[in-house]
């Protein structure tokens, strides 16, 4: 059991609930709960079987906890607090010869020992007076051997540290007396935890204390009736009556001899301690695995919600706009219009287009065999262009992606103290690299597919560069974006393009080339939207264990137990 116990705490401790989906501040609740169970309780607990009960006094405010266990010690081993709320370290009385037991970090190994003198046993450091917490020993005579009584904390108690702390030393129990009055015992907060008693098989005594006189029966009967609601029949009910304290403040021995009675069976031989301890122990082993089930649940929501915002981050980057852009013909617009004009010979090739086809393949010759053309005009207005579609597509997206995440309250408070509507710093430079390689590749393309004899003539012809520049213009010569006389001139830009690739690679070649150059600038802008997406997707980063890994080590954990 042991090793399956171990395996379900490492899982759990390495759980994480980072985004504020539905459930996730109760997961986080529950999990350092359940690993407080594992870490005060269980795992110890199964490590050494043997060890004497823990028997932990709790109960509401006022309610008399501290008056009950001087009684059963039979001296004033605890003081009861003056002042509601009462801030003060919870005591553990046990008998002398049981020191080693408590003395080390056997059970509640979080808070640091002292004696009742203040002094720290040499197992355990003392507590800093501004660390919180210390569990308090007491050794007396007063205690059977095999029983530590631990007098709690109000399990009510308005100071948040003080509740918390009593829910711990009650979940690290081996049986529970739980101390309310015939004022209070209807209270919402005792019956939380009774009921989670219940849940985990836990050993409970009930006493319902300060029973004013006349109404013993009536309120016993309401009490009685209440247990068995709550799965909690075979509770025994221990009943004082309001009394007066003796003058140290103690009350009469006689009063809570059944409760004494019952320690002392329940501890009368290691037999019928095991008894107890097994009882206990495998109630909360199988309560705290099916905690960790309902955790790998709420990891299942994590993991959907982180899944929902990542779809939302990727529709907003992606290549579609500047698909488009590359598609519509607007790139052609401007200067890289009026650069390309430059590099055709404007007046000339246009009146050439309005006579006909044949006049032109005359002037795509004298393209060829005439002087050489300022193309690199051409491919620095291309870059320019492109480069502001490229700034343009990645500040959209990025308010694209925030906007969307913003639309969930898991991405609201991830994106807590951001702003991130534009682009990264440095983008700007990165497209500009990003550009500078396509057109490189271009170029080379070209190179490559001029290797033929013949290809190559024609190539060489008009220079690599100038070809090239005609791919990148082929690549962006769709009319879809434009209207009227812009169509004439990007269509005719299109053509002059188009027919001037065919007379050197052939109708199939040009085809392959644009779709090449189009594929791979696109897949290049894929790369580097992708690069800015990344500092949302940074944030959707899982950690720690998955909802398998949970019910793996729970259902584990559950078949021992059940096996047992």
């Amino acid at each position: 059991m042991e090793t399956e116990l171990l395996a379900m705490r490492s899982a759990v401790e390495s759980a994480r609930y980072l985004l504020e989906a539905p459930g996730a501040a109760e997961a986080r609740r529950l999990r350092d709960a359940v690993l407080n169970q594992l870490d005060d309780y269980v795992v110890p607990r199964f490590a050494q079987l043997d060890a004497p009960l823990l028997a932990v006094v709790g109960g509401s405010t006022g309610a008399g906890k501290s008056t009950l266990v001087n009684a059963l010690v039979g001296d004033v081993v605890t003081r009861p607090g003056a002042l509601r709320p009462t801030t003060r370290d919870p005591v553990l009385i046990h008998h002398p010869e049981d020191a080693r037991w408590f003395e080390g970090q056997r059970i509640l190994p979080g808070l640091p020992r002292v004696h009742g003198d203040g002094t720290a046993p040499a197992a355990s450091p003392a507590a800093d007076a501004d660390a919180g917490s210390a569990l308090r020993l007491v050794a007396h005579l007063g205690v059977r051997q095999g029983l530590g009584l631990l007098d709690a904390p109000d399990v009510d108690s308005v100071v948040d540290s003080n509740r918390h702390l009593a829910a711990q030393l009650l979940a690290a129990a081996d049986l529970w007396i739980f101390v309310t009055t015939a004022n209070r015992y209807a209270d919402a907060v005792p019956w939380e935890l009774l009921r989670d008693a219940s849940a985990r098989d836990v050993v409970v005594a009930i006493v319902l204390d300060r029973i004013p006189a006349g109404v013993m029966d009536e309120v016993a009967y309401d009490l009685y009736q209440m247990l068995g609601t709550e799965g909690l029949a075979r509770a025994p009910l221990f009943l004082l009556p309001e009394q007066p304290l003796g003058p140290d403040g103690m009350l009469p021995a006689e009063s809570v001899a059944g409760l004494r009675g019952w320690l002392d069976t329940l501890t009368f031989d290691a037999v019928t301690r095991s008894a107890v301890v097994r009882q206990t122990l495998a109630g909360a082993t199988r309560r705290a695995a099916e905690h960790v089930l309902d955790l790998a649940d709420a990891l299942d929501e994590q993991a959907a919600t982180r899944a929902d915002l990542r779809t939302r981050v990727e529709r907003a980057y992606t290549t579609e706009a500047v698909a488009d852009a590359l598609g519509d013909g607007s790139l052609l617009r401007g200067e890289v219009l009026a650069r390309w004009q430059d590099f055709v010979g404007t007046g000339e090739l246009f009146r050439s287009l309005e006579a006909g086809i044949g006049r032109l393949r005359d002037k795509l010759g004298a393209f060829v065999t005439g002087r050489p053309q300022p193309e690199e005009q051409v491919q620095q207005a291309i870059g320019e262009g492109l480069h502001a579609v490229l700034v343009a597509a990645a500040d959209e997206a990025a308010e694209r992606a925030q906007t969307a995440l913003r639309a969930d309250t898991a991405g609201r408070a991830l994106l807590a103290g951001r702003d991130w509507t534009r682009a990264t710093d440095g983008f700007e430079d990165r497209a500009a690299t990003t550009i500078r390689d396509w057109q490189t590749f271009i170029v080379d393309l070209v190179r490559t597919e001029g290797r033929t004899r013949r290809t190559g003539a024609r190539v060489l012809a008009f220079g690599v560069n100038g070809v090239g520049v005609v791919l990148m213009i082929l690549a962006f010569s769709a009319t879809g974006g434009l209207m009227g006389a812009e169509i004439a001139i990007a269509g005719g830009t299109a053509v002059v393009a188009q027919r001037l690739l065919e007379a050197i690679f052939g109708e199939e070649g040009v085809r392959r080339l644009a779709r090449t150059a189009r594929e791979d600038l696109l897949a290049r802008v894929d790369r580097l939207l992708a690069s800015e997406r990344q500092r949302f997707l940074d944030l959707l980063v899982e950690e720690g264990a998955g909802a398998d890994d949970l019910r793996a080590s729970a259902r584990a954990v559950l078949d021992r137990v059940t096996a047992a």
